[in-house]
């Protein structure tokens, strides 16, 4: 029997842009329709990537309070992070820089796991707001990887967390795990 591999993410991003939708969908299958704005959720699923089996933590947090819950004393066990903004709200994507040089700032000059998600691709073209190319590019100067989805898809969904477990993996691959600079 293969080991179960144990990792840990954390959602961040703008409220309402989605968050809480895409792990929804992801680990119970459902769509939520209705917004209800979240505090903070852990979620677990198990799932396989690959030939390998993983467990993995969600924390689900709500967009008003990244910067006191991602602490330095936090960031211990985290695995990735997945930044979310909404293609049809322009702030949210001003907000998702602003978290990621919260991310710089709190582990220095070490490689992030990490995920940019363009979340509600399903809207119609006269609501959007950032493009796709704008999105990529910034992923891009980011070093991290990128996906434009819809929470409402639930194979998007699952491809978001496949994503990142593929990143974990090409970050500690990348830089070994003795070589590792931070405390995750």
């Amino acid at each position: 029997m293969a080991l179960v591999k144990h990792r840990k993410v954390v959602m961040l991003g703008f409220p309402a842009v989605g968050k809480t939708a895409l792990v929804a969908h992801f680990v119970k299958g459902v769509f939520p329709e209705e917004y209800e704005p979240t505090y903070e959720n852990t979620w677990r699923k198990t799932f396989a990537v690959g030939s390998d089996e993983f467990e993995l933590d969600i924390v689900d947090t709500a967009g008003h309070y990244e910067y006191s819950l991602i602490h330095n004393g936090c960031v211990f066990g985290i695995h990735g992070y997945i930044v979310v903004y909404s293609v049809d709200c322009e702030r949210s994507f001003e907000i998702a820089q602003v978290l990621h040089k919260y991310l710089v700032d709190l582990h220095g000059k070490c490689p992030i796991p990490l995920l940019l998600v363009a979340n509600k691709s399903d809207l119609p073209p006269h609501s959007r707001k950032v493009k796709y190319e704008e999105g990529k590019k910034l992923a891009d100067s980011w070093e991290a990887a990128f996906m434009e989805v819809s929470a409402k898809d639930p194979e998007e969904s699952k491809q978001i967390f496949t994503k990142i477990i593929n990143e974990i993996d090409r970050v500690e691959n990348t830089y070994g795990r003795e070589d590792k600079c931070c405390f995750m």
